[in-house]
């Protein structure tokens, strides 16, 4: 396992307070009830897509928004896993207890997951990796992920190439420079090198709103390590025979 001495800067402010107001957050208003029902549909589509997986890591769990599509769902094997213990008691006094008692809670970090090799068959991480604004961050993280799960990885972010990405990023020009971008549009090229770089390939992506809203959930397929020596050769190969082959 990882280094677990670095974390994101916002990583402590959830105590029982802040997590109380994230569960309350999405349950306000009509555009917050919509926002939210879209993406769990979304959520849903992804789940499907990784093959309805039979065991879950939800990480960072949150307020368990979550839970209810995922006790549902074909997973036999539930974790519900958030670096802040307040989340984790927030998540499971609020949500029903025929949803939360199917959940294992565990207080991990994402970096440095309490958890062995190869641990479950899919990792579903909402709303998480556009907090980090540097890419040894998102790396590292990914390359934890790459260790824990067997087949698949679920992961949202914002990405670029839509209506809500161009405003964000209008409006953050406009802003003052500050030292820690709490929240950012991760250009898609970038992340999906990023996904390679990390052993993952791209099974396939679904966004909540085509062209409109910037939330995208990716589904990653776990290269193994073997596979990736294998095809890092190749392309070694195949690069030391181009001036060659152009002879």
């Amino acid at each position: 396992m990882g280094d677990d001495s670095q974390e994101l800067a916002f990583s402590d402010k959830y105590d029982k307070a802040h997590s109380e107001a994230y569960y309350k957050k999405h349950k306000q208003g009509f555009w917050r009830n919509f926002s939210n029902s879209r993406e769990i549909k979304t959520a849903r589509r992804a789940l499907k897509i990784a093959g309805n997986p039979e065991s879950i890591l939800d990480l960072p769990c949150g307020a368990g928004r979550f839970w209810g599509l995922l006790a549902t769902g074909n997973a036999r094997k539930l974790i519900a896993a958030d670096y802040s213990s307040a989340m984790l008691e927030v998540a499971s006094k609020s949500q029903p207890e025929i949803f939360s008692s199917k959940f294992t809670l565990l207080q991990t970090s994402a970096f440095d997951i309490k958890l062995p090799d190869s641990s479950v068959e899919n990792i579903f991480c909402m709303r998480l990796i556009h907090h980090m604004a540097a890419r040894s961050d998102r790396l590292r993280l990914l390359k934890e992920f790459h260790r824990v799960t067997q087949k698949t990885v679920c992961i949202s972010l914002w990405v670029d190439g839509n209506i809500q990405s161009w405003r964000r990023q209008k409006l953050e020009s406009k802003r003052r420079k500050r030292a820690y971008q709490n929240r950012l549009v991760i250009p898609a090229a970038t992340i999906e090198q990023e996904f390679e770089d990390s052993g993952f390939k791209i099974r396939k992506h679904v966004d909540m709103a085509p062209l409109i809203s910037m939330w995208r959930v990716y589904i990653l397929e776990k290269v193994p390590e073997k596979v990736q020596a294998s095809e890092g050769n190749a392309k070694k190969a195949n690069k030391a025979e181009g001036p060659l082959a152009s002879q």
